[in-house]
C-alpha cells in the first residue's frame, strides 16, 4: 500500500469514528498531498526513510508549520504555527507523514483527557472512561487505530498515564534527550517530548528518530547507545496502589522475570512518597511563569480572560508561589526535595538496572466523574508517574493485562540516559 492510500484510509476512518472518540482537533488538510510526495520521492530515488509509511498524530501543543497549535485552550484558539518543532523536523525528514492535531488536557494541564476546552477525549479501550491525560488525544488515536504513532509530552505521566488506560506503549524520554524546541511546555524543567505507538518497536523508531542533542534546546543532549544486559529489577513498596491493579502487575512481572532468569530485588525510596507535593508547587510555577506571555498581545487572547478552571487553578497558585514571601517556603524547598528523589534513585540504579512499578495506582475514572472529586484525589493519580520527572529519569509504560475490561500499565524505569536500555526491557513485556 502507498502512503496515500494509507493516510486516506486513515481519514476515513477518523471521518466514522472520530466524532465519538473525540480525539482529533484538526487535521492535516495537506496530509494526501504530502503522503504523495513521499511516494514519488521513494519512486524517483528508491530511498525511504526511517519513518517511511508512518503516519504521525500530533499533540496540540507541539508546532507543526501551517496547523493550528491550540493547545486544547480558547487562549490560542486560532493560533497557526509559523514553524516545526525540532521533532517534526526529523519526523518529516525521515518521510513520516503528520496527520493531524490531538486533543488534550487544556495547555496539559490535567491527568484525565476532561479538561480540553472543545470537550473531553473517550478511551478508545474503555467506551465511559477516561483516556488519561494531558496526552489524551494522542494515546486515542493510536488506541483507535487513526494513525500508526503519535507525540505527546509528558510532565508528570502525561504520556505514560494515557498509554496505560489506553493499552499502548508510551515513553517518557530522560530529562534532556529530546529537544523541546517548538514545545509549548506546562513545566520547564519536567517536560519531555515522546513517543505512544502500539508496540514498543514502533516506539523506539520514533524515539530514535526525535531524540538527540540541538543547538536550539541547551538542555538536550545524545543518550548513550549502550542497551545492557538485564539481570536485578528493582520494586517498591508502595501504599495506596489499587489492589487488582498490583496483583495484575506483579504477576506479569514474574512471568517475565522468570522467562528472562532476572532476580527481583525488593528497594526502599525514602522520599517518593512526597513526589506529589513536591512535583505541584514546580508545575504551578512555572506554568505561571510561562503563561506571562499570553498576553493578548502578541497572539491569541489574554491568558485568565479565556482560560478554563484547570488551568485557572494552576495559574493562580503559581502566582501565589512565585511571590517574594513565599519563594523560599514553597518552590526553592521543592527544588532541594526534586533533588534528593534524584540522588535516591541514582543510587537505586548502583544496585539494580531498572525498577518496575504500576503506571497508575487507581482505575480511570468515568469521563465527568473528574469534576465531582477532590483536588488531592485527582492529582494523587500521578503520585507514580511524577518520579520519575523530577529524577529526570527515562521511563516506557507497557500492558501489563486487564481489570474490568480495562487495560492497566507497567512502567519501567531507568537511570537518566538509559532510554534503550528501557526500551529493551520494556519489550520483553509484549
Amino acid at each position: 500500500m502507498s502512503v496515500e492510500d494509507k493516510v486516506k484510509k486513515f481519514l476515513e476512518k477518523i471521518k466514522k469514528e472520530d466524532g465519538k472518540i473525540n480525539a482529533f482537533l484538526h487535521l492535516n488538510d495537506k496530509v494526501v498531498e504530502e503522503a504523495r510526495a513521499v511516494d514519488e520521492k521513494f519512486k524517483k530515488t528508491g530511498k525511504k526513510g526511517k519513518l517511511y509509511g508512518f503516519v504521525v498524530a500530533v499533540k496540540s501543543n507541539i508546532n507543526v508549520k501551517g496547523i493550528i497549535c491550540n493547545c486544547a485552550s480558547r487562549v490560542l484558539e486560532n493560533y497557526v504555527a509559523p514553524y516545526d518543532a525540532t521533532v517534526i523536523s526529523k519526523i518529516k525528514g525521515e518521510d513520516g507523514v503528520i496527520i493531524g492535531m490531538t486533543n488534550m488536557d487544556e495547555f496539559a494541564a490535567g491527568v484525565s483527557g476532561e479538561n480540553s476546552a472543545f470537550g473531553p477525549t473517550q478511551n478508545p479501550a474503555a467506551l465511559g472512561k477516561i483516556p488519561g491525560g494531558s496526552s489524551s488525544g494522542s494515546a486515542a488515536a493510536v488506541a483507535a487505530g487513526f494513525c500508526d504513532v503519535a507525540l505527546g509530552s509528558d510532565t508528570g505521566g502525561s504520556i505514560r498515564a494515557p498509554a496505560s488506560h489506553c493499552g499502548i506503549v508510551g515513553m517518557k524520554p530522560s530529562y534532556g534527550a529530546v529537544s523541546r524546541y517548538g514545545l509549548v511546555d506546562l513545566s520547564m524543567s519536567l517536560d519531555q517530548i515522546g513517543p505512544l505507538a502500539k508496540n514498543v518497536e514502533d516506539a523506539k523508531l520514533l524515539f530514535e528518530v526525535i531524540s538527540g542533542r540541538d543547538e536550539r534546546d541547551t538542555m538536550s543532549e545524545d543518550i548513550k547507545e549502550d542497551e545492557g544486559n538485564t539481570i536485578n529489577i528493582g520494586v517498591l513498596k508502595i501504599k495506596g496502589i489499587d489492589s487488582r491493579i498490583h496483583k495484575i502487575v506483579e504477576h506479569k512481572l514474574r512471568e517475565v522475570a522468570k522467562i528472562n532468569k532476572w532476580l527481583i530485588k525488593e528497594i526502599e525510596l525514602e522520599n517518593i512518597g512526597l513526589a506529589v507535593q513536591t512535583y505541584y508547587p514546580l508545575v504551578y510555577s512555572e506554568f505561571y511563569s510561562g503563561t506571562r506571555r499570553f498576553d493578548g498581545r502578541r497572539y491569541g487572547y489574554r491568558f485568565e480572560d479565556k482560560c478554563g478552571k484547570e488551568v485557572l487553578r494552576r495559574v493562580l497558585g503559581g502566582s501565589e508561589i512565585t511571590k517574594a514571601e513565599h519563594a523560599g517556603a514553597y518552590y526553592r524547598r521543592s527544588l532541594e526535595i526534586k533533588q534528593m528523589i534524584s540522588e535516591e534513585f541514582s543510587k537505586a540504579f548502583g544496585k539494580v538496572d531498572c525498577i518496575i512499578i504500576p503506571v497508575c495506582p487507581i482505575l480511570p475514572w468515568k469521563v465527568g466523574e473528574g469534576d465531582k472529586m477532590s483536588i488531592e484525589e485527582v492529582y494523587a493519580a500521578d503520585a507514580l508517574t511524577c518520579p520519575a520527572n523530577l529524577a529526570g529519569i527515562c521511563s516506557v509504560a507497557v500492558p501489563s493485562g486487564i481489570v474490568e475490561n480495562i487495560p492497566v500499565g507497567l512502567q519501567v524505569m531507568c537511570a537518566k540516559g538509559n532510554d534503550l536500555k528501557a526500551l529493551k526491557i520494556a519489550g520483553k513485556f509484549s
